[in-house]
């Protein structure tokens, strides 16, 4: 029966023809909207603000169960598709934020829902097994198929989770094992370290730290609030570690009018690196390891050089830790490469690199000797989901197939292109555009003029999200062509004009 639903719905998915006819264009899209995927609608339809009356009953019914301050609206799955979010109420949305920066190829792709359609995934999808005790017979292969077949330079092993969160918790944990076992020499734990760690106490629970950047985000458990920076209310009265937080370069826009300041500050921000990784080590909370986003997403689009990440590359081997590059927004393609890093152009990246959001799954992958030394060390109950590998394994082969990457890149050029001309003819209210493929970003004067225009420009049928203090940012999925650009670009121009 559930095959049967799945290829109905993607036999309707396909076959309906809801089209609506563009406004004038300012922006005239190269590519013919002709090349349009079937799946996908031609433009945002709005029927009321939103959230509309359907979605504010429904925000009303879960604020029983639950806190809904952070809902926006409910969501009507079913008929959403491509790169356009419906809504309860009806109401169609050109989506640049996707599921914040989580859907790669766009809302029910139709090789996924025939992928979902085939009775032979159907175990797969009913089963959700404990992966690290009774894994299925193809885990491997589909690991293999997918994961691996997008590792990071250098990296030949994966673990893989559930969420961002609990990747990076659990690559923490790996950083610290790894450096322990370091400095023992061995990987064979004393009888003191067995009593002092049931007890919270050292040696067993040494006294080791992680270097984390101000402005970063690197999840919500309580790990990796110790290393997250980028606003208040996410650590606001949860107990937290001393350990060191280094300044993450402010640089200067443009870039090409500022090189000598932007190379000051990054030299400023590595100085201080050093000194509190040497500080760290004085106070008996040695640093293990480093972890850091290739473009601090949360925190407000922070970018550095990768004359900068390869510098910290340097220190991380110099001082003995652990580098730990946060890949969970950044990774699966919306820079223009599969992994952010791999702008910085170095054979041997990282030590670590976790994911998740576009890659459907979350973990983490790592050098051999970061591989845990025995088992039921890095462990949860589902360490993951096989479901998951496999939609990831379609999704790779569409990347592959319609070239995805390359159509980032173009796409990505026309946004930053179009948010130079708006910051131009708006400099009032927009500055600073910055972004790598469709990776980017734009700050906006001040924190409520950002939120009028994220709400106007709703309204106007764009969702987009904010980030940092006032910045908004565009994460639209790999499927966001050239005329989608335009079409933002027109509807975000009439909500500027407008704007009062």
């Amino acid at each position: 029966m559930a095959s049967g639903l799945i290829r109905r719905h993607m036999a309707l998915s396909l076959h309906r023809n809801v089209r609506l006819s563009a406004p004038a264009c300012r922006y005239v899209s190269k590519a013919a909207p002709k090349t349009q995927q079937d799946y996908d609608y031609s433009g945002p339809s709005m029927k009321t603000t939103v959230p509309g009356p359907r979605s504010q009953v429904l925000t009303k019914q879960l604020g029983e169960i639950q806190n809904v301050g952070a809902i926006n609206f409910f969501c009507n799955y079913e008929e959403s598709r491509g790169n356009y979010l419906v809504d309860v109420d009806g109401n169609r949305m050109l989506d640049v934020y996707t599921q914040i920066s989580s859907i790669p190829i766009g809302y029910n792709h139709p090789d996924l829902l025939k992928l979902m359609s085939n009775p032979n995934n159907l175990s797969t999808l009913v089963n959700r097994p404990a992966l690290g005790i009774l894994p299925p017979e193809n885990f491997a292969d589909k690991i293999t198929e997918s994961l691996l077949s997008v590792a990071p330079s250098g990296m030949t092993r994966v673990q893989t989770m559930a969420c961002g969160s609990c990747s990076n918790e659990n690559a923490y944990k790996a950083m610290f094992i790894w450096y322990r076992n370091k400095e023992r020499g061995h990987n064979t734990p004393s009888e003191e370290d067995l009593s002092s760690c049931m007890i919270n106490q050292a040696p067993g629970c040494p006294e080791l730290s992680i270097l984390s950047f101000m402005g970063g985000f690197h999840g919500r458990t309580m790990g990796c609030l110790a290393t997250t920076h980028s606003k208040a209310i996410h650590k606001l009265d949860v107990p937290s570690f001393d350990w060191p937080i280094a300044p993450f370069p402010q640089l200067q826009y443009p870039l090409e009018e500022f090189t000598r300041e932007n190379a000051q500050e990054e030299a400023r921000c590595l100085e201080e690196v050093e000194d509190l990784i040497v500080r760290w080590r004085q106070k008996g909370k040695p640093v293990a390891g480093i972890v850091i986003e290739p473009i601090q997403a949360e925190g407000g689009d922070n970018h550095a050089s990768p004359d900068f990440f390869r510098s910290l590359r340097n220190i991380a081997r110099k001082h003995g830790c652990a580098f730990h590059v946060d890949e969970v927004q950044t990774g699966g393609g919306a820079t223009g490469k599969f992994w952010a890093h791999e702008h910085w152009g170095v054979d041997d990246p990282a030590d670590i690199v976790s994911f998740s959001k576009k890659l459907l799954t979350g973990g983490y992958f790592h050098k051999d000797e970061l591989q845990a030394d025995k088992p039921y060390r890095i462990f949860n109950t589902w360490m993951g989901d096989p479901s998951k590998n496999l939609i990831l394994a379609e999704v790779l082969n569409v990347i592959r197939r319609e070239n995805l990457l390359e159509e980032v890149c173009r796409s990505g050029k026309a946004l930053l292109n179009g948010l130079y001309e708006l910051q131009a003819q708006y400099p009032g209210i927009l500055s600073r555009a910055r972004g790598q493929g469709t990776f980017c970003a734009i700050d906006i004067c001040d924190d409520s003029t950002r939120t009028s225009l994220l709400n106007k420009a709703r309204d106007k049928g764009v969702l987009l999200g904010g980030c940092g203090t006032h910045s908004i940012r565009f994460r639209p999925s790999l499927v966001f062509k050239e005329y989608h650009v335009h079409m933002f670009l027109n509807i975000f121009n009439d909500v500027l004009a407008q704007h009062k």
